[in-house]
């Protein structure tokens, strides 16, 4: 009796192993463990490599757990049954049932979902021997499951795609972001969430939305005598200025400050008699449709830093640069040569007084807002778009939870809005009311 007694608490445990196991196993940290198995961990190790193969895993411990319940109970059913007869079935499953869902599922569950890693390390050994031992009896198990799912018309997926998985990153840097809001490093880790969402738009972002438009590029004129190219190329702050013959769009040359210095320093004659167009560098076209991702790849492979964005008709919009690109994973990098031109003004009553030209992603990153870049990338282009007319001076609209007043317009470009978040009740049902 005394020894029926002894199995029926080994089973118990073997019960709680296998459920702590299972728990431990799902909740431990993918990035901690991958970083132990960096640092030659061989739990560690076993733990990624049981992961791989977690359906395998799943069939095992249930296999395992319920053996060992289904034993224990009918061990503990023949004990009761020799001290209180019949009434001993009674007593044998209200006492198992205790003790199976106190001691075999609820204690070593909790122990495991507080420490996961601990526990998943400390019982990935004797797992991975369990699996091996029964692995030819859960592999014919899979092969019924699958028929029967197949019968049904049921589809296994065993990977998640692209975008499970891109959004399940996402999900977990969002989620570390939320836990730590109230820690003394909150700020360094949501600028460090920030930074981790940029990289994931890089391939959803394209050039057109960061560049520099045409209207705020300082070009050169081929045609101007070179003393004066050599004055404005040092009065600008810019190192690498666009060269054109004619008209703007007919762009011929990038001209590099470094490369024109040096030929001023090493012509003997005036500088009048320098050729621009012989010093500048071949310019480099590129869509606008092209997304930051590949354009990165495309500036590391030609070992470039600046290209000229154009249209589908080769019309000139704008220029992009390495730093753009990068300003736009990490924020803003001033040098000092920039000209700090942030386009917004904080009010007191809390609004916002913004330029046209300022990106709307810029706004969202800054303030922390969700104003959708998906049908316009500057803040002007937003209005226009929801308004759908060129508004005057003093009209007012509101969309997306915003009040958008219009404060100055320049022809039929909107230079300046004022935008101050609405509270949740007070946007009315349509887009627009007058001023």
């Amino acid at each position: 009796m005394i020894a029926i007694i002894a199995i029926i608490v080994f089973l118990l445990c073997c019960s709680a192993f296998f459920a702590g196991a299972e728990t431990a196993l799902t909740a431990a940290s993918r990035p901690r463990m991958h970083a132990l198995a960096q640092q030659d961990n061989r739990r560690a190790r076993i733990v990624n490599e049981l992961r791989t193969r977690m359906e395998l895993v799943i069939a095992a411990l249930l296999l395992g757990n319920n053996l060992v319940n289904i034993t224990a109970s009918a061990l503990a059913t023949s004990v009761m049954i020799a001290f209180f007869g019949e009434r001993g079935v009674v007593y044998a499953t209200a006492g198992m049932t205790v003790l199976v869902v106190l001691f075999g599922e609820v204690l070593p569950k909790t122990v495991a979902i507080n420490n996961p890693d601990r526990t998943a390390l400390a019982a990935a050994p004797a797992l991975r021997a369990f699996v091996w031992f029964v692995t030819p009896l859960t592999r014919t198990m899979q092969l019924i499951v699958r028929g029967t799912l197949m019968l049904f018309g049921a589809r296994i997926v065993t990977e998640l795609g692209r975008e499970e998985t891109e959004e399940e990153l996402r999900g977990a840097i969002d989620l570390h972001t939320e836990t730590a809001k109230h820690t003394e490093t909150s700020t360094e880790i949501r600028e460090a969430g920030a930074m981790m969402h940029s990289i994931l738009d890089l391939n959803e972002v394209m050039v057109m939305d960061i560049m520099i438009h045409r209207q705020n590029v300082t070009m050169v004129d081929a045609e101007q005598p070179p003393s004066e190219t050599v004055a404005q190329v040092l009065a600008s702050p810019h190192t690498r200025i666009p060269i054109y013959q004619g008209n703007p769009d007919n762009i011929v040359g990038v001209l590099h400050a470094k490369a024109l210095l040096r030929a001023v320093r090493a012509q003997p004659q005036p500088t009048d008699t320098l050729d621009i167009r012989a010093i500048a560098a071949k310019p480099w076209f590129i869509p606008s449709t092209t997304t930051l991702l590949a354009q990165l790849r495309a500036f590391r492979e030609r070992r470039e830093h600046f290209a000229l964005v154009v249209d589908e008709y080769g019309a000139l919009l704008g220029i992009v640069t390495l730093e753009d690109i990068l300003e736009e994973i990490v924020g803003e990098i001033d040098d000092e040569h920039d000209v700090r031109v942030r386009g917004t003004r904080k009010a007191a009553d809390g609004s916002i007084d913004v330029e046209g030209q300022v990106t709307i992603r810029d706004l969202n990153r800054q303030f922390g807002w969700r104003l959708p870049d998906e049908d316009a990338s500057t803040i002007a282009g937003l209005v226009l778009h929801e308004a759908r007319r060129i508004p005057d001076v003093g009209q007012i609209f509101m969309f997306h939870g915003f009040r958008f007043e219009v404060l100055e317009r320049h022809r039929n470009r909107i230079k300046r809005v004022r935008i101050r978040p609405l509270e949740p009740a007070s946007e009315p049902p349509s887009v627009a009311a007058t001023a």
